[in-house]
């Protein structure tokens, strides 16, 4: 068994991380379906790798996913931070009286599940009640009905992670930051969070909580770590980090950065713009010196992005954006869990089998060590057909990093692609064979091509589950193929009731291209907070960086960019 731990910090993290799990539910029942689609019944990838058996006092079977999760007090909306699973009893109040004075108490009104949850509710208890042979009496018409009701309350109502979640979380996995009394909106920056990991038992609680998923493995591959590191929560996982390479020096951790549109939408006036620019200098050098790669991910206008070809998206609602992340992250994540086989054997179901570490010493591990990686996607991927096979297949693959330099011939470019459910000739499933010598053939073809490229293939696409929002436009078909023309007497935009799956392509890649966004985090970090009479001086100050502290950030951040470009005229100090 090579077990990985998932660890999400911040609201955008979770609500990435909701959809995620969502993912993998839905291949866990789609596989167990008798009536479902046979591509999901020979999946050929080891679920115990994300998720842990467990029990219940009733002696009942458990399945959840070996994760922690950390964010606010009441981001949970109407989900028990102890889960659903496990019975649990709240602490009785005392009657000893130790204020002699009066007592008020405020109560708040406990959040109401939505449709959605509600349904799930009805569902499992149906299940557990007795088969006594008596029909429901729910037909197919009223229950598309309800599932349409469902869809409908998603897309206007989602405030919380938990209100699209549809699944079963262990007591150990979801951690609230008890006593931080303040909104997302005012947690905001590095230093606003500096403190609390550390105040009280949090910091110990956390560990304590990742300490009991990591002492269960067998034998761990690696920690996969989302952090929404737009604010607050990312010093707040600095320090996490911290705490994880002192006490598992060996476990290797991939780390993704990850930020919604609307933490873009905050730079109103000079000040804000100069404030998030320190703050994103600072969380990125701080955070890249705890793992073995990083990736950064989160568009500033992701509905407006190449990568939204096909998708009919709002950028202002987390639900939708987080949804597009989190379907590329599931398809880099299929290397790490698919069965291995021998030398000898083929398999028409899964090629390309890579664990974490192998993964980070591929793209980070080469002669120049770069530890910041890009991710590209295509959503849907294009089908291997046509002429020009080569140019739409690697051609659809956009960035989910921002800021990067784009057509970059870079001659010691090293990636890992991923390819899963891509259609062939006449509209069927490729085999495994034919992807791979299509992208092969397209490689040959290319003008420009990588040092290393390592492809992974998987037959099984990515099933879109019901609370999945509607942001696929109406040129995407039922199995996500692309259409020739739109669908018509349909809504602009189809969701879970309209495409049931889709094929999915995503490259993550040790390249030069990320260069612009080093050199804007060291430009402005010297500009704002080293230079002479910089302007951030004493904001920096108030966050407890002292200008020696400053000086070894922006030494790291130039070493990044010297590993990149060695005659970089932006890593000299010419301050």
């Amino acid at each position: 068994m090579r077990e990985i731990v998932t660890i999400q910090v911040g609201g955008f993290a979770n609500f990435i991380g909701s959809h995620f799990w969502n993912f993998q539910d839905e291949l866990l029942g789609l596989a167990g379906d008798p009536n479902g689609d046979p591509i999901f019944k020979n999946q050929h990838l080891d679920m115990d790798v994300l998720y842990r058996t467990g029990e219940t006092l009733q002696g009942i079977a458990t399945y959840t996913p070996r994760l922690v999760s950390v964010n606010f007090q009441g981001s949970l909306g109407s989900m028990s931070s102890h889960g659903t699973l496990y019975d649990h009893n709240p602490p009785v109040p005392s009657h000893v009286v130790t204020w002699p004075g009066n007592v008020s108490t405020h109560l708040s009104e406990p959040h109401k599940k939505n449709l959605f949850l509600q349904s799930l509710y009805e569902e499992e208890q149906e299940n557990l009640a007795p088969m006594d042979g008596i029909n429901s009496g729910k037909n197919d018409c009223e229950s598309e009905i309800q599932d349409k009701d469902i869809v409908e309350s998603l897309e206007n109502g989602v405030q919380f992670w938990t209100d699209f979640s549809k699944v079963h979380y262990h007591p150990q996995s979801l951690y609230e930051l008890n006593g931080l009394w303040m909104d997302a909106q005012d947690f905001n920056n590095y230093g606003i969070g500096m403190d609390v990991f550390s105040e009280g038992l949090r910091g110990e609680e956390m560990n304590e909580r990742l300490r009991f998923f990591v002492e269960e493995c067998d034998h761990i591959q690696g920690i996969q770590f989302v952090v929404d590191d737009s604010g607050g929560f990312s010093s707040v996982a600095a320090d996490f980090l911290e705490n994880i390479a002192d006490e598992y020096t060996n476990t290797p951790i991939l780390l993704y950065t990850v930020r919604g549109p609307e933490s873009y939408m905050n730079r109103r006036s000079r000040r804000q713009t100069m404030a998030c620019d320190l703050h994103d200098a600072i969380s990125f050098s701080r955070l890249s010196s705890f793992c073995k790669l990083i990736v950064p991910i989160g568009l500033p206008l992701l509905g407006r992005s190449k990568v939204s070809s096909y998708l009919c998206l709002e950028d202002e609602k987390p639900y939708h954006c987080s949804a597009v992340y989190a379907a590329a992250l599931h398809s880099i994540s299929l290397p790490f869990r698919m069965e291995t086989l021998g030398p000898a054997t083929d398999s028409c179901y899964v090629s390309g089998a890579v664990d974490v570490y192998g993964l980070i010493q591929m793209l980070a591990g080469q002669a120049r060590q770069n530890i910041v990686a890009t991710l590209d996607a295509a959503m849907p991927a294009p089908s291997l057909t046509g002429k020009q096979v080569e140019q739409s297949l690697l051609g659809s693959l956009h960035p989910f990093t921002p800021e990067i330099a784009e057509d970059v011939e870079d001659l010691q470019e090293v990636e890992s692609l991923t390819i899963h459910g891509a259609f062939g000739s006449g509209g069927y499933r490729a085999s495994v064979s034919e992807v791979e010598d299509t992208v092969h053939a397209a490689y040959e073809n290319a003008t420009t091509k990588p040092l290393f490229s390592h492809l992974s293939v998987a037959h099984c696409p990515l099933p879109i589950p019901l609370p999945f929002p509607s942001i696929f436009g109406n040129l995407v078909g039922q199995h996500g193929e692309l259409l020739g023309s739109p669908v018509t007497g349909g809504r602009p935009s189809r969701g879970s009731l309209d495409v049931h799956s889709i094929p999915m392509a995503a490259r993550l890649r040790s390249t030069s291209a990320i260069l612009p966004f080093l050199e804007n985090r060291l430009g402005n970090l010297r500009r704002f907070g080293i230079a002479r009479g910089a302007s951030g001086t004493e904001l920096l100050r108030s966050w407890g960086f002292a200008k020696d502290e400053l000086e070894d950030t922006a030494e790291r951040l130039s070493k990044m960019i010297m590993t990149l470009d060695p005659h970089s005229q932006s890593s000299s100090d010419s301050d």
